[in-house]
C-alpha cells in the first residue's frame, strides 16, 4: 500500500459506535445505513446551537466513514423538525452584535454544506410539521419521502428575516422551480405533501404507518448498489450547477471514466453476463 493509501485508510472510521449528545443515531445490522432522528418531540423537533454544530461535524466526518453508505433523516413523535427553537436560537439571537450574527449564519450554511459534500446519500422521511430550518435540512438531502399528513414552510419572513437562509434561494428553485419557490420564500406558507409530491421536492408519499419502512428500504437499496458511483453521482449534481455546458459534458467524462477504472464496473458486467446480481464493493 502506498503511503498516500495508507494516509487515507488511517482516517477512515467506522461509524456503528458513534453516540450524539442531540440526536439519536443508529446503524443498520450490516452497517451500511445510518439513522438520524431529531428527537425532541414534545416541541416538534427544534435545533439549538448545539445541535446544529453537532450536525455539522457528524456530516464532514462522514467524508472519513468506513461502513454506513447511505443516512436516513427523520424526526421523533410524528413531526420532522420545526426549526430553530424559539427560545434557545432565535431569542438569544435579538441580543447579538453582527459578528456573532454572522459566524452562526455561517454555521449554519456549513451544515448544508456538510450534508452535499458527504458521499453518502441522505434520505429525508418527513411527516407533520417540516418549517424552517427543518425545511431546509430536508431541502439539503438527496431524496425526501413524505406522509400525506406533510406540512413544509420556509418560515424566515414570519420573523422578519429574507427567505435567503442556509441556501434556499439557489437550492430551492433547483428543485421545484423559480416561480414555486419564490412564493413560499416571500409567504412562509406552508406547502402541503400534494404541492410537495407535484412540484418534485418529495419524490413520493407513503402511509405514516409505512414511512420508515419505504425510507429504509430506498437507503438500503442505493447502500446496496453501485454506492461509489452514487457518491460521484452527488458530487457532479452539485459541481454542474456552476459550469457550462462543455465544463459539464468534460466533468462528466473524467467522472465516468474513473467509475470505469472500478472493480465495481468489471462486476457488473461479469454479474450481467453470468445473469446473477452484481455485489459491488465501492472499489
Amino acid at each position: 500500500m502506498s503511503d498516500t493509501k495508507a494516509t487515507m485508510s488511517s482516517h477512515l472510521k467506522p461509524f456503528r459506535d458513534y453516540k450524539p449528545e442531540h440526536f439519536l443515531w443508529d446503524v443498520s445490522e450490516d452497517g451500511r445505513v445510518a439513522t438520524l432522528m431529531l428527537n425532541r418531540p414534545e416541541r416538534k423537533n427544534p435545533l439549538t446551537f448545539e445541535s446544529y454544530a453537532e450536525l455539522r461535524n457528524l456530516f464532514r466526518d462522514l467524508v472519513y466513514a468506513s461502513d454506513v453508505r447511505t443516512v436516513v433523516l427523520k424526526g421523533a413523535g410524528g413531526n420532522f423538525s420545526s426549526g430553530g427553537d424559539v427560545f434557545e436560537i432565535i431569542e438569544p439571537l435579538t441580543r447579538m452584535a453582527m459578528p456573532d450574527l454572522l459566524a452562526f449564519t455561517r454555521m449554519t450554511g456549513d451544515l448544508v454544506k456538510a450534508m452535499r459534500k458527504c458521499p453518502q446519500q441522505i434520505v429525508a422521511a418527513i411527516d407533520g410539521i417540516c418549517a424552517g430550518a427543518g425545511a431546509i435540512l430536508a431541502m439539503a438531502s438527496d431524496l425526501r419521502l413524505a406522509t400525506p399528513e406533510a406540512k413544509t414552510a420556509f418560515l424566515f419572513t414570519r420573523v422578519g428575516l429574507a427567505g435567503a437562509d442556509m441556501g434556499a434561494c439557489g437550492i430551492l428553485p433547483r428543485i421545484i422551480g423559480q416561480g414555486r419557490a419564490s412564493e413560499l420564500l416571500y409567504t412562509g406558507r406552508f406547502m402541503s405533501a400534494d404541492e410537495g409530491e407535484r412540484w418534485g421536492f418529495f419524490n413520493a408519499l407513503h402511509a405514516s404507518s409505512d414511512l420508515d419502512a419505504a425510507a429504509d428500504k430506498l437507503a438500503h437499496s442505493l447502500a446496496d448498489g453501485p454506492w461509489f458511483a452514487h457518491g460521484i453521482t452527488k458530487t457532479m449534481l452539485n459541481q454542474e450547477w456552476a459550469m457550462g455546458i462543455d465544463e459539464m459534458i468534460e466533468s462528466e467524462a473524467q467522472a465516468q471514466a474513473i467509475c470505469m477504472a472500478t472493480g465495481d464496473f468489471r462486476r457488473a458486467f461479469e454479474a450481467f453476463a453470468a445473469k446473477q446480481k452484481p455485489v459491488f464493493e465501492g472499489n
